[in-house]
């Protein structure tokens, strides 16, 4: 039986993503969703490949002291960098143009901080993906932010989205984690947690 070493445990996804949301349904995982709004600011000397960690920490922190024995909050954070420079959420249409336009025709990464804990347990990892986007157009990152607001995703696009279909040439390391959430990763380590 899947996931036997969590049986009677209430798992909670602190998080608004659909995606994560869709991921942890196809993963056979019973879950319920919580949102507790928490300041998502890292400080100016992180590490780019430290900050997803801190981040899904960040989140989970305002759960500590209200879960019980047989609660598992799990958090996530996901970002997306080029060069070392931190591609956040859009605040509009020009922010979303410029970010697709430094993603355009070369190799960027995507990392995602995922957080799983108990009151006996905590265990944070990271898990990171290379993509190589191809050289865009004008019309191609016009038609993508007009057509699928992507204002609410880092780096300003989703990969199962059409940009996905048209711009990932080539995808080193795991897909789903582009999406927001290392399932494969997140499998095992529920598996052991």
């Amino acid at each position: 039986m899947l996931f036997e070493n969590i049986k009677g445990y209430r798992i909670i996804l602190a998080s608004k993503s659909p995606r994560r949301k869709s991921l942890l349904k196809e993963l056979g995982l019973k879950f319920e969703v919580r949102i507790l709004d928490t300041d998502e600011s890292y400080p100016d000397s992180l590490p780019v490949d430290e900050i997803p960690a801190y981040l899904a920490e960040i989140k989970a922190k305002p759960f500590e002291n209200e879960i019980d024995e047989n609660t598992i909050i799990i958090t996530a954070d996901t970002i997306v960098y080029i060069n070392g420079e931190v591609l956040g959420k859009p605040q509009n249409y020009d922010d979303a143009y410029q970010m697709l336009q430094k993603l355009s025709g070369g190799w960027h990464q995507v990392a995602t901080g995922v957080c799983l804990f108990s009151k006996e347990k905590k265990k944070t990892f990271t898990s990171a993906t290379k993509v190589l986007f191809k050289s865009l157009t004008h019309d191609e990152i016009d038609f993508y932010i007009t057509h699928f607001k992507p204002f609410d995703k880092a780096g300003a696009y989703g990969i199962q989205e059409w940009i996905g279909l048209v711009a990932a040439e080539k995808i080193d390391g795991c897909y789903f984690n582009v999406m927001g959430l290392p399932v494969q990763q997140l499998y095992k380590e529920l598996c052991k947690f």
